[in-house]
């Protein structure tokens, strides 16, 4: 509510919102300023739906009113007016029960059109489908539309309260620079020129990593900030080239005292601000490896079962070529599958369809078996399995008669996974398994510090460089590398990656160590995290903190498709700004002043999109 005191600052647009009249207003007078939303005529009567930011209220103008009903006739959607009258009740059976003004209206006594409005490109007032691309470019248009309205509203909501909860509990807030040194993150930088530096540039921050370490370093103990990060990355819907997370972190803390903190204020979020019902608390733990061999997935969705069974011990002595032939060898491969009933008889044609969405994960075949009413199975590759073999498989899967069984056989686990996970997903959407009402919350933690990239040959972080390897493998640094844990979390809900943290190193020599795992001398460390690592041999505290996103957290809240519905002013999925026709050329006397010469490409090549860079 705007309030309900009169007009004591002498407001010439309004004394009231046109969400706050009630029955108990009736005979009061109220001027009111906000759009035309809509305009009926009625046996000589208009009736103008005149909304704010706050609500709608019925305006009602009569003919005897003259040259207020008169000016009345003229208004058109969008207009924006103030108008003032007697506050009275609805006639009996007119009254509007889904408007919290429904039983009240506005006679209108005087009427000021305060600007006109060009016909609207799309409908305003209504909740209709309206092409992205016109509603980006009059993004100021569609924010007055309820539902957009409401979503930034209540991602204001979202926000105070993350500041109000964690001031209570001694944390600062402090901004962090927005023009810095180019870092390695995950992801490409946006680069600024530096115009007194010929030559040299600033990058726009993927995260404030390294700052809010050196925030530790100085003593403030419990730092957080509504950071924006801003990364060049390849779109999709839960992306965008600049995104806002809370970023805190922590000194003289543990793994398990960030997350208990992250709990309770998720918690409190969704119990207190949405209407989503909260699934298990505690909030569920899995480690990557338990996430990975469950679900096939390191962002699982627990809101439903058709978890993965592992039958790559039955496949070693199977008689079928595809199962033996993808763990033979030890080269790490495996065969695992799902069960999934209430599929009737399924059709080639639609087993093709499933083996289709396999392959997106990279499987080069899906397996089908059904069990029959008997327990026996049925499929093109039933022959291959003796009945002890068929009722292993069962049993491994936890299928029952009338179940499909599918199976994906790979010498590599993570083509296993992704593809199962991919029709995990497929199933939960074609039966409606999963409770779209359900936010179901989970911790997914211990995963491996490194990680093997096969196309360039080296070792790589699976997260970031700044993460503290599990004190009981501190060793395997020298030693086995890939084997390292790192103390490492991320929050995920219903399939979505909503924070990932970690506790970070602290000591230059272990943070040298790390960077030298992954190709980065000390000369190299020094001139890309000189700072940080002089600031280690100060005395640096123990630290860690997470980095959820505010922008995820909204779209799943509000049952949003992507995150450009919960940004007041996003890019488009090709990240543009339509609104402000951005990015554009400049002038030269701009490019000749940052002594920049444009060299446009002559052929644009293939090229291998970057890696998804995690919240930190």
């Amino acid at each position: 509510m705007y309030r309900k005191d009169g007009n004591p600052d002498g407001n010439p647009y309004r004394t009231h919102t046109a969400g706050e009249l009630r029955a108990e207003d009736v005979g009061e007078r109220a001027r009111l300023a906000g759009w035309v939303s809509r305009r009926r005529d009625h046996g000589g009567l208009i009736f103008i739906d005149l909304r704010d930011r706050w609500g709608v209220t019925q305006v009602t103008f009569d003919p005897d009113s003259g040259e207020v009903f008169r000016a009345a006739e003229q208004l058109r959607p969008e207009w924006s007016i103030s108008v003032e009258g007697e506050v009275a009740r609805r006639p009996e059976g007119n009254e509007n029960p889904e408007l919290p003004t429904g039983e009240v209206e506005v006679v209108a006594g005087s009427l000021r059109v305060l600007n006109e409005s060009l016909t609207p490109p799309f409908e305003v007032d209504r909740e209709r489908p309206v092409d992205e691309l016109l509603r980006l470019k009059y993004r100021y248009l569609d924010l007055r539309r309820g539902r957009m309205r409401e979503n930034i509203v209540f991602r204001h909501r979202v926000v105070k309260h993350m500041r109000d909860y964690l001031d209570a509990r001694g944390f600062v807030e402090i901004e962090t620079p927005l023009l810095t040194a180019s870092t390695p993150e995950g992801a490409r930088d946006y680069l600024v020129p530096a115009r007194l530096y010929p030559g040299q540039f600033y990058a726009l921050p993927q995260s404030p990593q390294q700052f809010k370490q050196l925030l530790m370093v100085a003593g403030f103990e419990r730092y957080f900030q509504i950071a924006r990060a801003l990364r060049d990355e390849d779109q999709r819907g839960d992306r965008q080239p600049e995104h806002t997370q809370l970023d805190l972190e922590m000194s003289y803390t543990t793994q398990e005292e960030v997350l208990n903190l992250v709990e309770d204020l998720y918690v409190e979020i969704v119990e207190g601000l949405s209407e989503k019902k909260l699934g298990a608390k505690p909030f569920p733990r899995l480690t990557y490896r338990e996430a990975m061999e469950r679900f096939g997935s390191d962002k699982p969705d627990l809101r439903f079962g058709l978890e993965l069974g592992d039958v790559s011990e039955i496949a070693r002595t199977s008689e079928f070529k595809v199962f033996r032939g993808a763990v033979e060898g030890g080269a790490g491969g495996s065969v695992r599958g799902i069960a999934v009933g209430g599929l009737g008889d399924l059709s080639r044609r639609e087993v093709d369809e499933l083996a289709t969405i396999a392959s997106l994960g990279g499987a080069r075949g899906l397996v089908d078996l059904k069990v029959g009413k008997d327990g026996g199975l049925s499929g093109r590759t039933a022959k291959f399995f003796s009945g002890e073999e068929g009722e292993a498989l069962r049993a491994a899967l936890g299928a029952e008669p009338g179940d499909y069984m599918f199976f994906v056989a790979d010498a590599k686990d993570a083509v296993v996974f992704e593809s199962l996970n991919r029709l995990r997903l497929h199933f939960r959407d074609r039966l409606e398994l999963a409770d779209p009402e359900e936010l179901a919350l989970c911790w997914v933690t211990d995963f491996p510090l490194f990680e093997w990239n096969e196309d360039e040959g080296r070792i790589e972080p699976m997260h970031h460089m700044f993460t503290m390897p599990r004190e009981e493998d501190v060793e395997l640094l020298d030693s086995d590398p890939l084997k390292v844990i790192g103390q490492l979390y991320d929050l995920v809900a219903n399939g979505v990656e909503l924070a990932s943290g970690s506790v970070r190193i602290h000591r230059p020599d272990l943070q040298q160590k790390v960077f030298s795992i992954v190709g980065i001398d000390a000369e190299e460390a020094e001139r890309r995290f000189g700072a940080m690592l002089t600031a280690f041999r100060y005395g640096a505290p123990p630290h860690g903190g997470i980095a959820p996103g505010i922008d995820r957290l909204i779209m799943v809240l509000r049952d949003e498709p992507n995150i450009r519905e919960v940004m007041a002013f996003p890019k488009t999925q090709n990240a543009r700004d339509e609104m402000m026709d951005a990015p554009g050329p400049v002038t030269p006397e701009q490019l000749e002043e940052l002594h920049i010469a444009i060299r446009m490409p002559t052929r644009r090549g293939p090229e291998q999109p970057p890696r998804e860079a995690p919240n930190v």
